[in-house]
């Protein structure tokens, strides 16, 4: 938390956070509330951060990752993605777009904007729709983990 305060603004760290694979917003909002900032701001900064990778990802993340699984280096790691995105890909087939909204809109682990990104790439499911429904998956997520954190601060009455 040092680091944070001397060396990133809250909002930041929560945009960053956000950002990245793992911890999205599920990590981001409850370190914004924790770090005293307004959870609608919070909210609105960790939901920014969680979408603004999202375009990219669609377009890269099928490329990326057969690249990486060719390095000997590599492999495994791109193994076990591949794995995890098979895994996820099955509940979504089933469902398509709305199953694909689901996945990232639950925030348990191994869901997410990255999750849904890599099973809408290898399903080769419709992009501009891909995008719409994971932006709604990441909005509903947000809320989920801000009334969720809401609990866990203690901030409701």
């Amino acid at each position: 938390m040092n680091f944070i305060t001397e060396n990133l603004s809250r909002e930041a760290a929560v945009f960053i956070l956000a950002m990245l694979p793992i911890a999205e917003l599920r990590g981001a909002i409850p370190l914004g509330i924790g770090l005293g900032m307004d959870p609608w701001k919070c909210y609105f900064i960790s939901v920014a951060g969680n979408m603004i990778i999202v375009p990219v990802l669609l377009k890269i993340f099928k490329p990326v990752i057969r690249y990486i699984a060719r390095t000997k280096l590599l492999r495994k790691t791109a193994g076990k993605i591949v794995d995890k995105v098979d895994k996820n890909a099955k509940k979504v087939m089933k469902y398509e777009l709305i199953g694909l909204f689901l996945l990232v809109a639950i925030p348990l682990p191994t869901t997410g904007a990255w999750t849904g990104c890599g099973v809408a790439s290898f399903l080769k499911l419709d992009y501009k729709k891909s995008l719409g429904f994971i932006s709604l998956g990441i909005m509903t997520a947000g809320l989920i983990v801000m009334l969720l954190s809401f609990v866990g601060f203690g901030m409701v009455n």
